[in-house]
């Protein structure tokens, strides 16, 4: 189960207190209470792991050490250790307490989310000539806490949409040795898959339905996924009797959930061509011409149509250098 929608309570670690000690040295018996050390913060780090966020959900309150408590004989209490949460990269991170919003962008990003608190004085601080035994310290200061909701969107250069069974996963795998999950049933892939052509991030958005858009079968969580992929490989079964009707069940979804999807690079392919004889084929083709849209056939048992798809990521990746 993926989980890319979830809220955890976090709590940086308080600042320890100072200390009140004197000198244990001969002839010299004045304050000696050391600082106290400051509390660990929590930092978010983005990963490529799109399963990342499965470690919260059952640990919902995350906290980080407390600083140590200072020492006698000037010897400060030990800093805690920062806490790094590691995330996918594409999360977006909404503050519930403060209204903030934050995003992870890149692997190794690191994002400050709730800063520990600082330690302490000792009563060495407080030495003065009119007061030469201090006995006045202070408290570390609280860390900071939050309720944070953290959203998984996923950030990928190529999506591969269409609606269950149409062969997204069997592309992606051929592409890019992804290993995704592959069988002949609707909603074969339950979570997003990923996989790297080259410097391409190719994502398989598991399969839409008609309703998608208003939540019907897992809906909402797979449409978000595709607003921030730069290109979309929209796949069609040869094996459909209306393929024109697959494809605008689609993109009418995409549309309504947001309009904005619609203006994405597009690249229509007619998979599983295989399992069509050559004039069946050519019928499909020639249906699949009313969407105004080149459709390119292609089989994973066929190089020569793999090699058109490789053709075409090669030009993304072409006029991204550009």
């Amino acid at each position: 189960m993926l989980i890319d929608d979830i809220a955890i309570r976090v709590k940086a670690g308080d600042g320890g207190k100072g200390a009140v000690a004197f000198n244990k040295t001969k002839m010299n018996r004045g304050p000696a209470g050391a600082n106290g050390g400051k509390g660990g913060s929590v930092y978010l780090e983005g990963v490529s792991d799109i399963g990342a966020l499965n470690q919260f959900r059952y640990q919902k309150e995350i906290a980080a050490e407390d600083g140590e408590n200072g020492k006698s004989q000037f010897n400060d209490g030990a800093n805690a250790k920062d806490l790094i949460l590691k995330v996918p990269v594409g999360t977006l991170v909404h503050n519930l307490t403060t209204g903030e919003d934050l995003e992870v962008v890149s692997l190794g990003q690191r994002l400050l989310l709730a800063r520990g608190g600082k330690g302490g004085r000792g009563n060495f601080h407080f030495r003065s000539s009119t007061n030469t035994t201090p006995l006045n310290f202070e408290e570390g200061t609280k860390g900071e806490m939050y309720k944070i909701r953290m959203e998984l969107k996923l950030i990928a250069d190529v999506g591969f949409i269409g609606l269950p069974n149409v062969g997204k996963s069997s592309l992606l795998n051929e592409l890019t040795h992804a290993k995704s999950r592959v069988a002949n049933y609707p909603f074969t892939t339950l979570n997003p898959s990923l996989g790297v052509y080259y410097e391409l991030i190719l994502v398989d958005i598991p399969g839409l339905v008609q309703g998608a858009s208003a939540g019907k079968g897992l809906g909402i969580k797979f449409l978000r996924h595709i607003e921030r992929t730069r290109t979309l490989f929209h796949l069609i079964s040869a094996e459909s009797e209306d393929p024109i009707k697959d494809y605008r069940t689609i993109r009418s979804e995409l549309g309504k959930y947001k309009e904005d999807l619609l203006q994405k690079d597009e690249y229509v392919f007619l998979t599983k061509a295989d399992l069509l004889k050559p004039d069946d084929l050519k019928e499909k083709l020639s249906q699949l011409k009313k969407i105004g849209k080149e459709v390119i056939p292609i089989s994973i048992i066929d190089e020569k149509s793999i090699k058109k798809v490789e053709e075409v990521l090669r030009k993304i990746i072409k006029r991204r250098l550009c």
